[in-house]
């Protein structure tokens, strides 16, 4: 199948309104008989395959003997399709999400196991994406393309209150990566502290990820194969890490005070 055919048939063309639309689009203006031998679509429905495609904008019709048929610009039809289609994803992932939380509140015990860095990394970003307040990180290691991956979706909630707390370094694919350097030199308000190998993602004080993997013995390289992620929902204990995190915060915060 044409791929341009195929697309069309993603977005709600049928397959003959995809063949005659690409059809005319080569042709720019013609008559029934010719887009019909020209795609290959019966005449018998080709009168019917031209008004679904005028009652969808993707094409004029002129009187006459016979019918002219013109093609919309595809730049000017497939924008207006974009924006369609953006606007009703848009809602089905509001609506659906409404669906999910309300689910999820509804698990009698919360917390779940996450394997493999990627799901990981993406079970962080929708914790990120979903908090209304607040969102507090103990990062004492992180993987491969994963800081980038917080700074972009952190740097898209400015509403958020957020506060990291990091190691001075971690070793990723037998390299030093500095992990306190990187979140300053995004703009994000991060404090050196004495982490473990661990890291602990908190939202609103509701919920929270703890991410752990095993390390290589000679550079303590993270080994990602190992990685496993604990997402929890009791509030009752994101609530209490998050106290302790705001005191170990809170505890940095006047250390420098008293230093400066």
């Amino acid at each position: 199948m044409d791929e341009n055919i195929a697309i069309l048939k993603g977005i709600g063309l049928t397959m003959y309104e995809a063949q005659a639309y690409v059809t005319l689009v080569s042709l720019i203006s013609s008559n029934a008989t010719e887009i019909s031998e020209k795609s290959g679509i019966p005449r018998s429905k080709i009168y019917d395959v031209l008004k679904g495609l005028i009652q969808k904008n993707y094409i004029d019709v002129e009187d006459g003997r016979p019918l002219t048929y013109n093609v919309k610009s595809p730049v000017e039809v497939l924008s207006l399709e974009k924006n369609r289609l953006t606007t009703e994803l848009d809602d089905t992932i509001t609506r659906l999400t409404n669906v999910y939380e309300n689910g999820m509140s509804q698990v009698q015990a919360p917390i779940w196991r996450i394997y493999g860095v990627d799901k990981i990394i993406n079970q962080e970003l929708e914790i990120i994406t979903r908090a209304k307040h607040s969102i507090n990180m103990r990062i004492g290691f992180l993987f491969e393309e994963e800081g980038e991956a917080l700074v972009k979706i952190l740097k898209k909630r400015k509403n958020l209150n957020i506060n990291i707390l990091a190691s001075p370094t971690c070793c990723i694919n037998n390299k030093t990566f500095n992990i306190i350097k990187f979140f300053k030199d995004n703009d994000m308000p991060v404090h050196k502290a004495d982490i473990p190998f661990v890291k602990v993602l908190i939202s609103d004080s509701k919920e929270m990820m703890h991410t752990y993997t095993k390390f290589s013995e000679d550079k303590r390289t993270v080994l990602p194969e190992t990685a496993i992620g604990i997402w929890n929902k009791y509030e009752d204990i994101a609530r209490n890490y998050d106290e302790r995190f705001m005191n170990q915060l809170h505890k940095i915060q006047n250390k420098k005070k008293k230093t400066t």
